[in-house]
């Protein structure tokens, strides 16, 4: 459902470039390469990478961050949309990550990242979802300020109901033309109020 959508959202095409961090098996880049779009998966993990090439996902075998973002940049691999589901909680280094991001995003890309919401793990109690493999407990606010300080503007948000209550944010560069959607105010108002 989320390829699809995307895909008409964003006007994807043949000339497009999708790039996932933390692709995993491929599972949802497949999509993806059945829609004729090329992809690359990130996928550091040597097992899940290998699932993910024998879906015909083509894989960089690295952690994500600046660096690798910045040789995606120069090696002309900035991506129309990039895609982060479940992993932006677990970086240790969040600022490093989302540097990369606005690396390897084309001037007029997309990002999304999914992920827990702080405000849901607070209202309902929901101590199950701290572990150690999460470094950061997100509310928009926090993304927010740590997409202001790379030049990256929060351009839409949508409330889902993974993993007791998750947000997909939708990232743009700062100085991208389309106005934010009224969503992202309100659910900023929403944190604020509670």
């Amino acid at each position: 459902d989320y390829s699809a959508m995307i895909t008409q959202r964003l006007g994807l095409g043949a000339n497009s470039l999708v790039i996932e961090v933390a692709a995993n098996d491929g599972y949802l880049l497949r999509n993806f390469v059945q829609a004729g779009i090329t992809c690359l998966g990130v996928e550091p993990t040597a097992a899940t990478a290998d699932a993910a090439e024998a879906q015909s996902v083509p894989v960089l075998r690295q952690f994500f961050g600046t660096a690798l973002g910045q040789k995606l940049a120069s090696d002309g691999k900035q991506a129309d949309l990039i895609i982060g589901n479940n992993v932006y909680a677990h970086v240790p280094d969040i600022n490093d990550f989302t540097a990369g991001l606005k690396a390897a995003l084309k001037p007029c890309g997309t990002i999304t990242l999914e992920f827990p919401h702080l405000l849901q793990l607070i209202e309902h109690n929901q101590f199950d979802t701290v572990y150690h493999e999460h470094f950061s407990y997100l509310s928009l606010h926090a993304v927010q300020r740590i997409f202001q300080a790379q030049e990256l503007r929060l351009w839409d948000v949508e409330q889902l109901p993974t993993h007791g209550g998750s947000l997909r944010v939708y990232g743009i560069h700062a100085d991208d033309p389309r106005p934010s959607t009224q969503a992202v105010a309100d659910l900023l108002a929403t944190e604020q109020q509670q």
